[in-house]
C-alpha cells in the first residue's frame, strides 16, 4: 500500500530478488503478467543466474533507464524479450524497431509463442503447453 501512497512511477522495474549482478548470466526483459510467471518458475526451478527486468512503460521507451538497468549486469552474455503474446504481436514489434538501435553490445532476442493469427490459441490445453515451452525456453532448468 505505500508504494502506491508515497512512490512514484518507474518506468523500469529492477530484479531486487536478482542473484548478486556479477552472477547473472541471462538478462529477461519483459512487460505485464509474464513477469510473474517468470519469476515463479524462477524460484521453483532454483535458477540463479538470470534477472528479470519489467519494463513498465513502452512509450515512450525509457531508454536511458533500460540502459542504466542493463549496465547493472557487467557479465550478462544472453539477452531476452520475454512476451506471452504471438511473435507478431504484443510490444516485441514495437521494441524490437525502437529498443535495439539504441543498445550497443546486447543483441536482445524474442521468446514469444509462434506467431498467429490470434492472441489465444482457444484451446486450455494447447495454451498451457505454448505457456511450459515459453517458460522453458526462458528459464532452462539448471
Amino acid at each position: 500500500m505505500e508504494d502506491f501512497t508515497t512512490g512514484t512511477f518507474q518506468p523500469v522495474l529492477r530484479d531486487t530478488a536478482a542473484p548478486a549482478p556479477e552472477a547473472v548470466k541471462r538478462v529477461l526483459l519483459c512487460s505485464g503478467k509474464v513477469y510473474y510467471d517468470l519469476f515463479q518458475a524462477r524460484q521453483e526451478r532454483g535458477v540463479t543466474d538470470t534477472a528479470i527486468l519489467r519494463i513498465e512503460q513502452l512509450y515512450p521507451l525509457p531508454v536511458e533507464e533500460i540502459r542504466a538497468a542493463l549496465a547493472q549486469y557487467p557479465n550478462a552474455e544472453d539477452f531476452a524479450w520475454v512476451q506471452e503474446e504471438p511473435a507478431n504481436q504484443g510490444a516485441w514489434s514495437f521494441v524490437a524497431l525502437n529498443l535495439l538501435e539504441h543498445l550497443t553490445d546486447v543483441r536482445l532476442r524474442r521468446i514469444s509463442r509462434p506467431a498467429a493469427a490470434a492472441p489465444a490459441v482457444g484451446s486450455a490445453k494447447t495454451h498451457e503447453v505454448e505457456q511450459t515451452a515459453l517458460i522453458e525456453a526462458a528459464l532452462p532448468r539448471p
